[in-house]
């Protein structure tokens, strides 16, 4: 969950390499992609993973393909954004599989997470 909540906060850290890729429509809209290269000493399910913005530069999507697992592929969808000290927050988290033309595998749903209350120290 610690990387789950803290993904766009590791854009900030020295290490991370991004680049812009193409625009992917999606849910009516076209979102911006970065892809992302973590260095190895930021423990994630894979060094090269996707992250899919909306007009407003909100996460709406996260795809991976994990390294523990033989690369299979993940798309995670973020959602119910809440405000906590300032902070924005996404309190439902959906995982799909991930196709091979980038799109969320409809069924099944391998992840399910409702946040309901979060605390920042």
């Amino acid at each position: 969950m610690w990387t789950y909540m803290n993904t766009s906060f590791f854009l900030a850290r020295p290490g991370i390499q991004y680049e812009e890729i193409a625009p992917w429509q999606e849910a009516g809209g076209t979102w911006r992609r970065l892809k992302v290269h973590f260095p190895a000493q930021i423990v994630t399910h894979s060094t090269e993973q996707t992250l899919y913005f909306d007009q407003q530069g909100l996460l709406k999507r996260h795809d991976y393909h994990m390294d523990i697992s033989g690369g299979i592929g993940a798309a995670h969808y973020v959602s119910d954004i809440k405000k906590f000290s300032g902070i924005v927050f996404p309190m439902k988290h959906r995982i799909f599989g991930l196709q091979p033309d980038g799109h969320a595998a409809p069924e099944p749903l391998a992840v399910s997470i409702d946040i309901d209350q979060l605390v920042l120290f």
